[in-house]
């Protein structure tokens, strides 16, 4: 019997400086929202902190019930409202809420709550929309660092992060090693790869050839729907198993009035895919997605860290001593096992010896969120170091 799922609230960190928050890539924002919750609790030395980075179209809703999110709009769809993470976090759980003060952050750029392109410009009383600026994982530690600041946190226990969130994580590790002791890594990698830059340049293309893209100033005149559905098509492939698609698909096929005019549906798969899409654009933001997958698309810690190159960047790690668990999902095609075994090598080189674990799973990327039976011991026993 599922037990019932304990409420939560989202609470809201602003920061207000004198001069505008300066970003890596040039451009600035006048004032910052990020919206974030907490689990389990802080203990009198505040050294039991835990900081969670969410994947690309995540939120920072990972445990527990939460109905509404004050300025999400519409965007908070039912299926958000139960944490992404429930399996994870929790009693006795890989993330101990009776050992350990957990904290997730909905990124910068995001749509549940932290200031992005669909929050209103105090400059100008409208939207950001396009002028909202380019992000980088950069610019994520450093508004999230503000909130362990806020938070009275100096040093944190581990960073964790699964996906685009491993990438963030890996950058904090590097930017600022002397804020915390562990890494954990799960299906994300080193740099982002050729073949991942292609299919997102694919979903960018998509969304900026919606006839009501319109720049990304869509918010008074309709939403570019159909890009956003094509993005997430292309990119739900890579999150997917190849015989899960099998397994989910429905057997029967749903007609498809709203969005083909000439061509009819003609399988359970391309029936399963366009709801898939359908689904997606009722609960996130295209200028959102644009700004998560570009900071992906540019991502590499080396240049973003000021570094000469892998090693001269992983032996922040080593001086500081982080302790390294990396998870490879054997049947992922999103982030393929290659890249964390790039991980592990460059951190070996620099002295740091990883924990690197394969997950054998026929659920591919989307394991992490699914299967917390294999991840479990294993983050336990690193945290417990």
């Amino acid at each position: 019997m599922l037990l019932p799922v304990s409420a939560v609230t989202t609470q809201f960190f602003t920061i207000r400086d004198e001069a505008p928050l300066k970003l890596r890539e040039g451009g600035e924002l006048p004032e910052v929202t990020l919206a974030y919750e907490t689990w389990g609790e802080l203990n009198p030395d505040r050294s039991n902190a835990i900081l969670l980075f969410h994947a690309l179209s995540g939120s920072h809703h990972a445990k527990g019930h939460n109905p509404a999110i004050p300025g999400t709009d519409d965007r908070w769809q039912p299926e958000m409202h139960d944490g992404w993470w429930n399996e994870f976090i929790g009693p006795g759980k890989a993330l101990d809420t009776d050992q350990y003060f957990i904290i997730c952050a909905n990124y910068l750029g995001g749509c549940y709550g932290s200031t992005g392109p669909a929050s209103i410009d105090p400059r100008s009383g409208s939207p950001y929309g396009s002028h909202f600026p380019q992000l980088t994982a950069a610019d994520q530690v450093d508004v999230q660092a503000r909130l362990l600041d806020h938070l009275g946190i100096g040093k944190l226990n581990a960073v964790v992060g699964p996906s685009v969130g491993g990438l963030v994580a890996l950058s904090f590790a590097t930017l600022l090693p002397e804020r915390v002791d562990r890494v954990i890594s799960i299906a994300s990698g080193f740099k982002t790869t050729v073949l991942n830059r292609l299919i997102l340049f694919e979903q960018i293309l998509a969304i900026e050839n919606d006839p009501y893209f319109n720049g990304g100033n869509y918010y008074d005149n309709g939403r570019p729907d159909y890009g956003l559905a094509l993005a997430r098509m292309i990119s739900h492939k890579t999150f997917v198993h190849i015989d899960a698609f099998e397994r989910r698909a429905r057997r029967d096929v749903i007609p498809e009035k709203e969005m083909l005019a000439w061509y009819n549906v003609q399988d359970q798969f391309q029936s399963y895919m366009l709801a898939q899409g359908k689904k997606f654009v009722k609960r996130f933001d295209a200028n959102t997605y644009l700004r998560i997958i570009d900071l992906w698309s540019r991502f590499n810690p080396i240049t973003e860290g000021g570094a000469e190159d892998e090693v001269d960047l992983l032996k922040r790690s080593q001086a500081a001593g982080h302790k390294w668990l990396i998870f490879s999902i054997d049947s992922d095609f999103c982030f393929y096992p290659e890249e964390q075994a790039e991980l592990a090598k460059h951190l070996t080189e620099a002295g740091v010896e990883p924990m690197h674990i394969t997950v054998h799973s026929d659920k591919g990327h989307d394991s992490f969120l699914l299967e917390p039976h294999l991840y479990t011991p294993h983050i336990q026993w690193l945290l417990g170091q």
